[in-house]
């Protein structure tokens, strides 16, 4: 094996950056959806690393088919699911109940609780837009008006519900990242959600209420742009509601944990309640008559979920399956190979590298799912190679995937619109967040990775 890097393998390197930079100024600058951003750098990877064309047109259609066919049933029930909660007002109710419990100091701790129940069947937007407004408004009720750093007040409320959403999103399948990465890289899923769950926690607690009394003095907040919308229907019992909530990560867990009694291993049902799309079917299912009853028949209560699901994940799988081609053409390329390589040479943590390559793709193209499509599809070299616990990678890629939310992220641009903040104020306070979320992360993973 050579001890340094050939020419091939710079062209390489060369042409991953080149590509990579021309989907971003596609998407930043010529203001170009992602979809097409991603695409044209695919093909330009491809070209410049010497790949024919037709060659790269078979790997493109081949990573945007294996992204959407493996997670894009996940993300649409998902955004479904999010949909039902949200125009039923089952997620409004748990939140004001939760809210309605605790005091005014409690309140972050609170909102940081829900914002990780609420967030663990739900693609990051779909949670952001639905609990967002609620928490929002809980806040402006409880800064009184005599408060004199009222903005800073709501705003320490308004964050730790960020954190407990943007934890899970990295952290904890079933959500389309982690659970991608687990598919793709082997990796056990009820480990990987319980890793992901001891990590969380500590990070969400630091990138949350403990951050936010740093972060939000000071700030100003306008009025947020964008409000809530629901049906004009009866809010569902809070039991159902959150068995509703629950019920997904329920089932995988039941079906993970129940296959590891002695006699159950290969049970058919546990199997079938650990897939997520059989699991997140089944409470699309169970949602439909318990959060809408006799109402769900309506042809306005249908119309509404669905154009709501569909509206969302039009957007969430094209731009998914744009990464999915990126990642697919840089394998094909050699970029997976390479990486194995170099973490032999030079005894580079596979860890660090997952890290590294997820925080390069998430500053390059905004999405955090991108960005741990695209690293997961060139770490399996690496995690062979190396030995290394797939179910940290997974983890580690996670926290790389949320690195430091800017301009290109549609994220950045949703939490400035439901919080008020301005560009310069959103960088000091969210973007901040997501980079804590992403350091603590892996400084957590590489810890428990002395221990497991």
């Amino acid at each position: 094996m050579s001890g340094a890097l050939t020419g091939g393998d710079v062209r390489l390197i060369g042409a991953a950056l080149a590509g990579i930079l021309l989907a971003v100024l596609m998407i930043v600058r010529g203001r170009l959806h992602p979809f097409i951003g991603l695409l044209c750098g695919a093909f330009t990877v491809g070209l410049l690393a010497g790949l024919p064309l037709p060659d790269i047109a078979k790997a493109v259609q081949k990573g945007v088919g294996d992204i959407i066919g493996g997670t894009g049933l996940v993300v649409a029930l998902g955004l479904s699911l999010g949909a039902m909660l949200h125009l039923s007002g089952a997620a409004a109710a748990l939140a004001r109940a939760a809210l309605g419990l605790t005091g005014v100091r409690a309140a972050p701790w609170a909102t940081l609780g829900i914002a990780i129940v609420v967030g663990l069947p739900l693609f990051f937007e779909t949670g952001l837009v639905l609990l967002l407004p609620i928490v929002v408004a809980a806040a402006e009720a409880m800064a009184g008006p005599d408060d004199a750093d009222r903005d800073s007040a709501r705003l320490r409320l308004i964050m730790p519900a960020l954190a407990g959403l943007g934890v899970v999103h990295a952290l904890v399948p079933p959500h389309p990242g982690p659970l991608l990465a687990v598919e793709a890289l082997g990796a056990n899923l009820g480990r990987t959600m319980l890793y992901g769950i001891v990590i969380a926690i500590p990070t969400a607690i630091l990138a949350g209420p403990l951050l936010a009394k740093v972060t939000t003095r000071g700030v100003r907040l306008a009025p947020p742009v964008l409000g809530d919308h629901q049906l004009a229907i009866a809010t569902p019992a809070l039991p159902l509601s959150l068995l509703i909530v629950l019920l997904p990560v329920l089932l995988i867990a039941t079906g993970e944990l129940g296959q590891l009694l002695p006699g159950l291993s290969g049970s058919t049902a546990l199997v079938a309640a650990s897939n997520p799309v059989v699991a997140l079917l089944v409470t699309n299912l169970l949602a439909l008559p318990l959060l809408f009853g006799r109402r769900l028949r309506e042809a306005a209560i249908q119309d509404a979920v669905w154009q709501e699901t569909m509206g969302a994940a039009g957007a969430i799988l094209l731009a998914i399956g744009a990464g999915g081609a990126l990642k697919q053409v840089l394998v094909s390329a050699g970029l997976s190979d390479l990486l194995a390589r170099v973490v032999l040479m030079y005894a580079i943590s596979p860890l660090l590298l997952g890290w590294l390559v997820a925080v390069g793709i998430r500053l390059a193209a905004g999405s955090a799912t991108v960005a741990t499509i695209t690293a997961v599809g060139v770490m399996p070299g690496v995690v062979a190679s190396s030995g290394v616990s797939p179910e940290l990678v997974v983890l580690a890629i996670g926290a790389g995937s949320v690195f430091f939310s800017h301009v290109n992220d549609p994220g950045f641009w949703l939490v400035k619109s439901y919080v008020g903040t301005s560009t310069a104020d959103t960088f000091r306070t969210w973007s901040l967040l997501e980079t804590t979320i992403s350091v603590v992360g892996l400084v957590l993973v590489v810890a428990l990775s002395y221990v497991v």
